[in-house]
């Protein structure tokens, strides 16, 4: 079996052009399984519209992009998104359904739950792993509104897990949460990691901090282009994310954490 048949993903020469200016420009990502990359890049540097590639939620203006051999402007767009969990802490949830609620809207990949539509007995089992999962078996009958944004956060990646996805996308999945809210959304993603070992994920951010320990490769991306991508610790170094910052800055890492200071001029 080639390298190409054992990924999980497959971008090539992608670009993306929107109102004449380009967005991304010749990037080539492979993700296999139980690989899990970070997008590290400033804002605007293209990071969140590479995940809408790979979630099959758009199309790139030039190049490839195959989810599980199955290539973008081919197949069925709704089909490939049964295949990937994407995690997007701006989901909107305008019903008051409870966590239980929200992770099943994951089987039918809505934001609600459809009208006269019931879950199959082994649906309602995997919810209900998924919550125990991701600690959420207090807050289980609990409504949206009443939730943190941390809860919030565990329960989009229990609804993203419910169709049993190939590939999790987690769209800076720690936005607006407090640093204790951060390391238990954290731990629990290095634990689902560890749970379930041929699961490939691709996470985006912009702060290394953010960054679980079993993360095991990275991307970094400056105005659309990339600038080194492979394993972490080959990739996230201070003179790479330096460079791809455009700021002199120092990563260390410990205990499998990384962490940015300036660097001393």
């Amino acid at each position: 079996m080639t390298d190409a048949a054992k990924a999980i993903l497959e971008a090539r020469g992608v670009g993306f052009v929107r109102g004449g200016r380009t967005i991304l420009d010749d990037i080539d990502l492979v993700v296999r399984p139980g690989e899990h990359w970070a997008l590290i890049g400033a804002n605007g540097a293209g990071k969140s519209t590479i995940l809408s590639m790979l979630g099959a939620v758009v199309h790139p203006s030039r190049g490839t992009v195959e989810v599980l051999g199955r290539r973008l402007g081919r197949v069925d767009l709704r089909e490939l998104r049964g295949l990937i969990g994407h995690v997007n802490p701006r989901h909107q949830v305008r019903s008051p359904l409870t966590v239980r609620e929200v992770v099943l809207t994951g089987v039918t990949g809505t934001t609600e739950l459809m009208m006269r539509w019931e879950p199959t007995p082994e649906e309602s089992a995997r919810a209900e792993q998924l919550i125990d999962l991701l600690e959420m078996r207090d807050l289980a009958d609990s409504t949206w509104p009443t939730l943190s944004q941390g809860e919030r956060g565990r329960t989009l990646i229990a609804r993203a897990l419910q169709p049993d996805p190939h590939l999790l996308l987690l769209d800076e999945p720690s936005t607006g949460l407090d640093i204790a809210a951060r390391e238990h959304l954290l731990d629990r993603i290095d634990g689902l990691r560890i749970e379930h070992p041929d699961l490939a994920s691709v996470l985006v951010t912009h702060h290394l901090e953010e960054l679980p320990a079993s993360t095991t490769h990275a991307l970094l991306l400056r105005d659309g282009r990339i600038v080194a991508q492979g394993l972490a610790d080959d990739v996230l170094t201070s003179e790479l994310i330096s460079e791809t910052l455009n700021y002199p800055l120092t990563i260390t890492r410990t205990d499998g954490r990384w962490a940015v200071r300036t660097a001393r001029r």
